[in-house]
């Protein structure tokens, strides 16, 4: 697996895993996370995967050189508090569904903890969907993160989640 940093040209793969990712959670009936309709038709969310490949923090993860996943660092989004302290932001992380078990989304926390130790940071923080069985925040304290401050953003129920970076 090769992490490589994203840009522009990423924007309709990293559309297309979103899609994947949406249409794996509509068959488990699953739609509170991001909704049923794919984001490649969505203007709104084509909007922010190009602002996310142009503004830096974007890496694409490709597996036999196809791209298998995306993260986005960089400041927290506007609905979360900043810490207290210098902190790196996972503002977006998804995977292809073709590439599920193959550890993507687990290289792409690994490089972002290096970034954050690389910028002299100590803490990682992200949000994620905390409706339905809460799966979702149970993935990130596997790696190591803990919960911090429930969020909601509209309808949208959402989890802060930390961890320090060594």
């Amino acid at each position: 697996m090769k992490i490589r940093t994203g840009g522009p040209q990423d924007v309709a793969a990293v559309l297309g895993m979103f899609d994947s990712a949406v249409a794996w959670l509509v068959a488990q009936g699953r739609t509170g996370q991001w909704g049923s309709e794919p984001f490649s038709g969505n203007p709104q969310r084509h909007a922010q995967v190009c602002e996310w490949a142009e503004g830096g923090g974007m890496r694409i993860a490709e597996v036999d050189g196809d791209p298998a996943g995306c993260v986005v660092v960089g400041p927290p989004h506007p609905y979360v508090d900043p810490a207290p302290e210098p902190e790196l932001y996972v503002r977006g992380l998804v995977i292809d569904r073709r590439f599920s078990g193959h550890g993507v989304g687990e290289a792409l926390l690994d490089w972002s903890l290096g970034e954050a130790r690389e910028r002299k940071v100590r803490l990682l923080r992200v949000d994620c969907y905390a409706g339905d069985d809460g799966r979702l925040i149970g993935y990130y304290e596997r790696w190591g993160f803990t919960r911090e401050k429930p969020i909601s953003v509209g309808a949208w129920p959402g989890m802060v989640l930390s961890r320090e970076v060594a």
